[in-house]
């Protein structure tokens, strides 16, 4: 893989926040920033991904948005956090 150098400035405290997320995560700054940059540029590459398929396949009535959903609308609504009609316990 063929790798190139990227140097940028930032304020003291963009790199003090990038830093304790880095810490926490037990990476260097470097390393941070470069993951977060990688999964952005997959978000962006997914969502060309997703907006090509839509164009292909066109705008259907049931499409994504309701896909995965199965809630029966004719079934009573879960009360008080119940989940799938079990009881909460207490």
């Amino acid at each position: 893989m063929d790798t190139h150098v990227l140097s940028l400035r930032m304020d003291s405290e963009l790199f003090e926040r990038l830093r304790g997320h880095a810490a926490r995560r037990g990476m260097s700054v470097q390393d941070y920033v470069v993951r977060t940059m990688i999964r952005d540029d997959f978000d962006q590459r997914f969502q060309t991904a997703v907006e090509e398929t839509e164009k292909f396949y066109g705008d259907e009535e049931c499409g994504a948005a309701g896909a995965g959903d199965v809630r029966d609308e004719t079934a009573p609504a879960a009360q008080d956090g119940a989940v799938n009609g079990a009881a909460r316990p207490t």
